[in-house]
């Protein structure tokens, strides 16, 4: 992938370090994750509550990515961006795949980019 993959309004970033280099991204669009917070019975649609639910979803991600991979796979605290499709920062060299998620209605990518 070529460049800075462009994302929705709130992206999750996990950063990898260790053995391998780079990131991993969650950009869920808006309306998946309102139709996320209404299975959760949640109210509140605000700004806050989406960057939170996203930190979650990246949360879960690198949690079970530590599991799975060991300690030689080192991850960060997972951030989130947001704001009007924020561009991720990419380093030269790395690879990227992009994993599709699809869940009712919705669509949505994770991106994993490693040296």
């Amino acid at each position: 992938m070529e460049g800075s993959p462009a994302v929705h309004e709130y992206t999750g970033v996990i950063n990898i370090s260790g053995k391998r280099e780079g990131s991993c991204t969650s950009p869920p669009p808006k309306a998946m994750l309102t139709v996320l917070l209404m299975k959760m019975h949640e109210n509140d649609f605000s700004h806050e509550t989406m960057r939170d639910l996203v930190g979650e979803v990246a949360n879960t991600i690198s949690g079970n990515a530590r599991r799975d991979f060991g300690r030689d796979f080192v991850i960060s605290v997972p951030s989130v961006l947001s704001g009007e499709k924020p561009q991720i920062p990419q380093k030269p060299g790395l690879r990227s795949f992009i994993i599709p998620i699809n869940w009712r209605s919705h669509s949505a990518k994770l991106i994993v980019s490693l040296t």
